[in-house]
């Protein structure tokens, strides 16, 4: 396949480098850069991947000039992919730029121009960037795997940069009637809204403290305190432990709070425009490979609001989520064979019971959030002693993932993937804190130590879920394409994707054919990480009109 190495040649021109998949350079072009979506949409039909410094500086005027991509080659993720991979030899990534392409962010700004000013991409070479990854790939002890990856993190950039061309169809009238129905009509600037306000009136009372504002947690833990309550902490789950008569108003103080400030009125005026929720996805953006967004809360919409969600006229939403993803994932890549058996269940905690692992289902999920978690103390380890005697092999790998943790050594996920070196304050959601430095007690290393364990023992576990879960978004992706006519936006397209489900908006005639291409794309995606052994990933399927509708 050939490859083509977009350069930027200052501000109005592109430099077209195509070479081989070794990176042989076979011929040079410069166009102006007001043509490249034409250059590109007839090299599209030959087969030829895309190689760039970043796909969100590229992609998102290609998708506005109406020109879809099938494949790229993104140097920033590839990068951060390679660079922390135990089977890659790191001298082979090491040029002049290296701390460069180390620090490169992805761009979240609205405006899709081509070349933004004082772009600091604009400091790197991407030729010599795109010889070092090639021939670290190819010196990789698990090339196979890790081109795998690769090839899963780069086609999932594409997929998130067309989703937020896309934007998630969304209704502003229904968003509006729901939150005049929860918390009141829309209040002048800075005002409480109506229920609120009540609310805010019952709780003074309840606590006997007229000055009483139950936004400042300083505030509400003083009042709660003074009221005889045993309380350190104004958490909402404390808070539901407690018994006063004022708690019922508090909590539902809290919870429309919430929703004001993370989906209200001016949620609502940033981020919907012309029908639609545009937030900014960021593959890799967690550590162990999960996605992260960027403006507008996309990864943790509440139900509260998605009824507002709602399918385009003559259009549906096709809603899948996999069913107990990190368990089914950890079955596969430790090849536990009793734990795949389960897993052919449509529950796999029903089929550990089935097997007689555990007593109840309740049992089966705590043992194994515990197992991959780190709880492995009070109910949840109660049940390792029987999950360990029945998966031996599934519990042997987060056992020796978290021990090597605790020894200060890196892991990795199935395709290669690799965790941080636990050192300095961690900067991920998903790393547990800050390890132990010189000064520290024997008592607070051995803490350290036991938590980067817990730390090790999840990675290695959501890591491989994240590559699942490219795999079969990748997959689906060109499934979609092959489905329909026209442009990404008028054929069934994904909208939206969380860690183990995703939302495709499709034309109404086409829903049957969307839901048989999510089904084949689950198991190609198991087949990919797995190959012939057999561990199943069900999915539950729904079609439907408005995404609060799926359950």
């Amino acid at each position: 396949m050939d490859r083509v190495v977009l350069v930027r040649r200052g501000g109005d021109a592109v430099e077209l480098r195509e070479c081989d998949d070794d990176g042989a350079e076979d011929r040079v072009t410069v166009v102006p850069a007001a043509v490249l979506a034409d250059v590109v949409r007839e090299r599209e039909g030959a087969a030829v991947r895309w190689v760039w410094d970043d796909t969100t500086r590229w992609y998102p005027a290609l998708l506005e000039a109406g020109v879809r991509v099938e494949r790229c080659w993104d140097l920033r993720l590839s990068h951060a992919v390679l660079r922390r991979s135990p089977f890659v030899d790191q001298g082979l990534l090491t040029g002049e730029d290296t701390a460069g392409w180390d620090r490169l962010q992805p761009v979240t700004a609205a405006d899709p121009a081509l070349f933004p000013l004082d772009d600091p991409a604009d400091l790197l070479d991407p030729v010599a960037e795109h010889g070092r990854q090639l021939a670290a790939l190819a010196a990789a002890a698990e090339r196979g795997r890790l081109g795998l990856l690769l090839a899963a993190e780069n086609s999932g950039a594409l997929v998130a940069a067309e989703m937020t061309f896309a934007g998630l169809p969304w209704r502003a009238d229904v968003h509006e009637r729901l939150l005049t129905e929860l918390l009141g009509p829309r209040p002048p600037g800075g005002s409480r809204p109506a229920t609120l306000e009540r609310l805010l009136t019952e709780i003074r009372g309840a606590f006997a403290a007229p000055d009483l504002n139950p936004d400042s947690p300083g505030s509400l833990l003083r009042a709660l305190q003074a009221s005889g309550l045993p309380v350190g902490d104004t958490r909402s789950w404390t808070l539901e432990q407690l018994e006063h008569p004022g708690i019922p108003a508090l909590l539902e103080y809290k919870k429309l709070s919430r929703l004001l400030q993370a989906n209200g009125w001016n949620w609502l005026d940033s981020w919907v425009r012309e029908g639609r929720f545009r937030s900014y996805f960021l593959p890799g953006g967690v550590v162990t490979g999960r996605w992260a967004s960027n403006g507008g809360g996309a990864l943790s919409v509440p139900a509260q609001v998605r009824p507002a969600a709602v399918a385009d006229d003559g259009w549906r939403f096709v809603v899948a989520d996999v069913a107990q993803l990190e368990p089914r994932v950890l079955a596969g890549m430790s090849r536990d064979e009793a734990m795949a058996e389960a897993a052919r269940s449509t529950d796999l905690y029903a089929g550990m019971v089935a097997a007689g692992a555990v007593a109840t289902r309740a049992d089966a999920k705590a043992g194994m959030l515990g197992a991959m978690y780190g709880a492995t103390r009070g109910e949840s380890g109660r049940m390792m002693p029987g999950l360990t005697r029945r998966y031996p092999r599934a519990i042997g790998l987060v056992e020796e993932a978290a021990r090597a943790g605790e020894r200060g050594e890196v892991v990795h996920t199935l395709l290669g993937r690799g965790s941080p070196v636990p050192r300095g304050r961690a900067e991920q959601p998903d790393e547990p804190g800050e390890p132990p430095d010189a000064g520290e007690s024997a008592e607070d290393r051995d803490r350290h130590r036991r938590a980067w364990g817990r730390f090790t023992r999840n990675f290695v576990v959501q890591g491989t879920g994240a590559e699942w879960a490219l795999c079969w978004l990748a997959d689906l992706r060109n499934r979609l394409w092959r489905l329909g006519a026209g442009t990404v936006e008028e054929r069934p397209h994904l909208v939206f994707f969380l860690h183990d489900e995703v939302v495709v908006h499709t034309p109404e005639h086409l829903a049957g054919e969307v839901v048989a291409a999510v089904h084949r794309a689950a198991a190609e995606a198991g087949r990919l990480l797995f190959g012939a052994f057999p561990v199943d990933f069900p999915l539950d399927v729904a079609v439907v009109g408005s995404w609060a509708d799926a359950g």
